[in-house]
């Protein structure tokens, strides 16, 4: 999904991380469960938090917010 997406926005950068294997890192973002996906604008602030995989129609709307 998050590859569809960033396919439809040129210079959207997606970050994959594999939290399984460091858990410090989901407990460092607040991740309780997988998939989990995160919007954030430039800055940091984070805009749409989705623990499960958002629609497509979702996940364009969440970065519009960032953008």
């Amino acid at each position: 999904m998050t590859a569809e997406v960033a396919g439809l926005v040129p210079g959207l950068r997606v970050t994959e991380r594999d939290v399984a294997a460091h858990p410090d890192t989901a407990e460092d973002l607040g991740i309780r469960s997988t998939p989990t996906i995160i919007v954030r604008r430039d800055d940091g602030a984070e805009v749409f938090r989705s623990p499960g995989v958002p629609s497509r129609d979702q996940l364009l709307v969440a970065v519009a917010k960032a953008l």
